[in-house]
């Protein structure tokens, strides 16, 4: 970790408790809000484009190659799972070394909480939740996107989704075994997780039909 973060220090406690903090007070907001407003939506859209602007906008003035180590994601739909799954465990244990400046600091926090306030805050406000069986469809996408990701790895020799390599800093991928075991574990223990998020919402489906846009 970098010196001006300790895990589960202070600032990192603080960052983790703001994160729910915020998102319960946008959907406290929004309640209140005429129905159908979309001001909190979009203001969080643009924040996270933000985000992404800034962190490539960093390494550009930094003169730093951009292909293939800094590649942006690719989004899914099935956002909830892959925030609440994997954005908070980015939040829970922070993949930064001490090496890490303070500016990327700041933009990781900003970044990955930013995804987790906007799916709670969604959530909460009622305007998106998961459907039957997007459990499944969750963890096919994944699966077929980590396969187009590993042989981008193996080809540039990068570390995507941590496919040729755990983080240097503690995770929960520390406790799954060396490699390539902690990547076998990885999908009983991702299925498990997205099954424990759905778990709210599994008497209420909401049909397609239904959903709002």
């Amino acid at each position: 970790m970098p010196d001006h973060l300790r895990l589960f220090g202070l600032v990192h406690l603080i960052i983790l408790a703001a994160v729910p903090l915020i998102a319960a007070v946008l959907a406290a907001v929004q309640r209140r809000l005429a129905p159908g407003a979309r001001g909190i939506r979009y203001g969080l859209a643009t924040l996270l484009f933000l985000c992404f602007v800034l962190y490539y906008g960093y390494f550009a003035l930094q003169g730093q190659r951009m292909f293939p180590n800094h590649v942006p994601p690719v989004v899914f739909d099935l956002a909830y799972y892959y925030a609440l799954a994997g954005a908070s465990m980015s939040l829970l244990t922070p993949v930064l070394t001490e090496s890490f400046p303070l500016f990327l600091s700041i933009q990781y926090f900003c970044d990955h909480g930013l995804i987790v306030v906007s799916v709670l805050y969604l959530v909460w406000t009622r305007q998106a939740r998961p459907r039957t069986g997007s459990v499944g469809r969750a963890m096919l996408a994944l699966n077929i996107y980590a396969v187009f990701v590993g042989a981008f790895d193996a080809f540039y020799k990068t570390n995507y989704m941590y496919l040729r390599a755990k983080p240097q800093t503690d995770s929960l991928l520390t406790i799954f075994g060396p490699w390539p075991w902690y990547i076998l574990v990885s999908e009983p223990a991702g299925l498990a997780l997205f099954l424990l998020l759905y778990l709210p919402f599994r008497q209420r489906p909401i049909p397609a039909t239904a959903q709002k846009p």
